[in-house]
């Protein structure tokens, strides 16, 4: 067991391709459109521009820190070393949740889309949540994917990162053809109101812009299987949020030129309606952007069960959560068993229908700011504590890049919080949270009883001596 190793094969393209396509994913189709309803179109790329520095901030310390400790579960080994295990467990932990609601959140994205391309495919009522009617066949799409993107994910990472390729060149020749034609068909006065409900609706955007470039951090969970210098990992982690950055601002720009804001009120899938405006109503060319959509829900959806799988592995491994999670299967060295509790967690989300959407959004977003707050934390920490630990990508700006993520991280959260106009909707998105919360104590202090602390901190340190140690 403990010979096991995951499998050292991801290059440049492999590692682009994994980050960029994670980000992307399908919120830039079925989302687009609310952000420039909510902000008004300059409001919405002020708050991707705000969010997207945030998520620099916060990545350059992520870069520095998974070319130092590039093992799997980077989060885990980084808190770890500035904060011990406690730290660890809540970063981790937190990031967990974030990845498993985007997984989630493709499992309800991918029916939706259908909607589009099979207009009344969803029949067979069951019940009624949040006002929305959940049908049988609206339910089995979504639950068919997630268990055809579970099983890709089981058969390893050569296999998933040919995929990922695939559907990331499918996703940006989509968006090239949507902003193409909506320069060239737009109009700039579709783009008014430049800003809707001043500050108030540039906040409700910004609180959701961490859910849409979570991704770049899959990088650092796969560290471990990726074959490149440790530098570079830190490079090409930066590069990665920037593509995303100009992708979502460009998305926004394209929509905003092409259809008026009451065109965008009256319509299910505002990218897709778009794209077929933009070329003269053509339904074949907004089939064509939903195409894009769906490789951005199927890249997301795998990018993020590599993510998550990667971190529950770390956490069972050093045995915060059961061990049996922490096993290779022998065959395809992927982490097989989390990889199916992620799979039985997510094929559930598809039961709590549409609404689902929005709370997963804002319950996932709220991890991940707590743990990216965390990683900057834990970056400061280490400056001063470990001065000369081996950096490959070492920041020129020091400590200062580090307590801008911190202070930025931390405005992030204030905005979730109870009496924020952007606060998180009661109870749907709280009660996400407080089971997360409640499920991580009770699974940490069994773990802990179980193997014992003090084996946990000699993993730990085991490892990161281990990775200090080589060349």
């Amino acid at each position: 067991m403990e010979d096991q190793k995951l499998l050292k094969v991801l290059g440049n393209k492999d590692v682009i391709a994994l980050a960029f396509g994670a980000m992307i994913g399908w919120g830039w189709v079925v989302t687009a459109g609310l952000w420039i309803t909510e902000a008004g179109s300059m409001g919405a790329i002020l708050a991707f521009l705000i969010g997207g520095l945030l998520v620099i901030f916060v990545g350059l310390t992520y870069a520095e820190l998974a070319s130092a400790l590039p093992l799997a579960g980077g989060e885990l080994f980084y808190s770890y070393a500035a904060m011990g295990r406690v730290a660890s467990f809540i970063t981790t932990w937190a990031i967990v949740l974030g990845y498993v609601s985007v997984v989630a959140f493709e499992a309800v994205a991918l029916p939706t889309v259908f909607e589009y391309l099979i207009p009344n495919y969803s029949m067979g009522y069951m019940y009624t949540i949040a006002g929305w009617d959940v049908n049988f066949t609206w339910v089995a799409v979504g639950v068919i994917g997630s268990i055809l993107i579970a099983c890709i994910n089981y058969h390893g990472i050569k296999f998933t990162s040919a995929i990922m390729s695939i559907l990331t060149l499918i996703i940006v020749i989509a968006g090239i053809l949507l902003v193409t034609g909506s320069s060239l068909a737009g109009n700039v006065e579709n783009m008014k109101p430049l800003f809707e409900d001043g500050m108030a609706g540039i906040m409700i955007v910004l609180i959701m812009t961490p859910f849409m470039f979570v991704g770049f951090n899959v990088i650092p969970q796969a560290a471990e299987e990726i074959n490149l210098p440790r530098k570079r990992i830190g490079q090409l982690l930066i590069f990665s949020v920037v593509l995303a950055i100009t992708w979502y601002i460009a998305i926004i720009i394209g929509v905003s030129l092409v259809l008026t804001p009451s065109e965008m009120s009256n319509s299910s899938l505002v990218t897709a309606d778009a794209m077929a405006k933009a070329f003269g109503g053509s339904r074949m060319m907004g089939n064509i952007l939903v195409l894009g959509g769906i490789g951005g829900i199927l890249s997301s959806w795998i990018g993020f069960y590599v993510g998550g799988s990667r971190a529950i592995y770390a956490l069972a491994k050093a045995g915060m959560l059961p061990k049996s999670l922490g096993e290779l299967h022998p065959k395809y060295k992927t982490p097989h068993k989390a990889i199916l509790l992620i799979a039985v967690l997510t094929t559930l989300a598809p039961l709590f229908g549409r609404p689902a959407l929005v709370w997963l959004v804002d319950a996932g977003g709220l991890a991940l700011v707590v743990a990216w707050l965390m990683v900057a934390l834990s970056f400061v920490i280490l400056r001063k504590k470990r001065p000369q630990m081996k950096r490959p990508y070492r920041l020129r700006g020091g400590t200062t890049i580090g307590w801008i993520a911190i202070v930025m991280s931390f405005g992030i959260c204030v905005l979730y919080m109870p009496g924020m106009p952007s606060a998180l909707i009661w109870p749907y998105e709280w009660i996400i949270i407080l089971v997360w919360t409640l499920l991580g104590f009770v699974l940490y202090r069994v773990s802990m009883s179980k193997y014992g602390v003090e084996k946990s901190d000699e993993h730990m340190k085991k490892e990161i001596k281990r990775i200090l140690e080589e060349e």
